[in-house]
């Protein structure tokens, strides 16, 4: 519709214009009779040829600038403004995404640059986010090699350690196993984990979202993760300030992957000798608020705002027992905003960390089936 408009405007222009050319010599020539008729005595026979001549010449010079200004302007207001337009298309097609196109014109021309540079503005913005992309594939190579490499060069020096019979012993040959063993584990828990991701990200992985009553999923849950935690002498409280039948829409598989995700990583980095974790279930009006603090190492001010980047690791050495894969929160925010909640930490560095979790509640109003469509972000 726009393009139609700009069109017909430019063919209104060129009509005017040529309609201005073509009309001024009969106006021109009939002023040029009338004058001579006002001039001359009315008994005059004929018309002089002095006076044919100048009229013939005044209306050849004003019919010439005329027509020199008709195509200064049909220049300036027409041709000019394509040409840069047509240079700046060049430049986009040649890849320079920074050509820009100023005008302080208010009409068609104004309108067409406005169209130019909103085009430009979005392939850059397009061509940004695709470098952006390729540096974290990069990255996402080189982490995932690196992640890889670790745990595989540690195996085959066990492995060679056994087949040298430097584990001599029976004791040794069960170290070096179970060694080799938890590598294993690690390698296939990256490998799951990066599966998981890509299917996260992609969007290819198909929610079941149902009704879930939040007293009852917590209390199984709270009863799972209760046994593990106190093989590893670490204390857990529950507290749940809901009302009974307070219900969220939810996948109830990847929501269960977000918490033991939160408090997987709260195990990992507890560094006190008796730990502790607390799950708090909140009731703010139309939402949920779930907390799950700690009171592990806490994380660095610099390094909070970033813990949910792909593959970013508040311990800067990769060799560190503890140092992880950087992926784990990075699953649990695509999660939780697929969920259309959203999620946030707060963190005292040797202190503890928190991470706050808001849902929005299920209300009767929508209708009663079981199965529900994605909550809306």
């Amino acid at each position: 519709m726009q393009k139609r408009r700009l069109f017909m405007s430019f063919r209104r222009k060129l009509i005017i214009a040529f309609s201005i050319v073509s009309l001024l010599p009969l106006i021109l020539t009939i002023a040029g009779f009338e004058v001579i008729r006002r001039v001359l005595p009315r008994d005059a026979a004929m018309v002089p040829k002095r006076v044919i001549i100048t009229l013939g010449v005044m209306v050849v010079v004003i019919l010439v600038v005329t027509a020199l200004l008709m195509i200064s302007w049909i220049k300036s207001s027409i041709l000019d403004p394509i040409n840069q337009l047509k240079t700046a298309m060049s430049r986009i097609r040649d890849g320079n995404l920074d050509y820009r196109l100023t005008t302080e014109e208010k009409g068609e021309i104004g309108e067409l640059y406005q169209g130019y540079e909103d085009m430009r503005l979005r392939l850059k913005e397009s061509a940004d986010e695709k470098l952006q992309n390729d540096k974290h594939d990069r990255e996402l190579i080189s982490n995932i090699s690196h992640d890889l490499k670790t745990p595989i060069t540690s195996i085959k020096g066990y492995v060679e350690g056994l087949l040298d019979g430097v584990a001599n012993t029976p004791e040794k040959q069960e170290k070096y196993l179970r060694t080799i063993y938890n590598k294993v584990n690690d390698m296939v828990k990256l490998i799951n984990e990066l599966t998981i991701y890509s299917k996260i990200d992609n969007d290819k992985i198909p929610y079941n979202f149902r009704r879930i009553n939040l007293s009852d999923y917590f209390g199984d849950c709270v009863e799972e993760i209760g046994m593990d935690l106190e093989s590893r002498n670490i204390e857990l409280n529950y507290s749940n300030l809901l009302s009974r039948d307070t219900e969220i829409i939810a996948d109830p598989e990847q929501f269960k992957r977000v918490i033991n995700n939160i408090v997987g990583n709260s195990v990992k980095y507890m560094d006190k000798p008796h730990g502790r974790i607390d799950i708090r279930l909140l009731d703010e009006q139309d939402s949920v608020r779930i907390e799950i603090e700690d009171n592990g190492r806490g994380i660095a001010p610099k390094d909070l705002p970033n813990i949910f980047d792909r593959f970013y690791r508040a311990d800067s050495s990769r060799n560190s027992a503890t140092g992880g894969n950087g992926i784990g929160l990075s699953i649990v925010k695509k999660i939780v905003e697929d969920h259309g909640g959203y999620i946030w930490a707060t963190a005292r560095e040797h202190v503890g960390t928190c991470m706050h979790m808001v849902f929005r509640k299920y209300r009767e109003s929508r209708p009663v089936d079981e199965t529900v469509t994605e909550p809306q972000h």
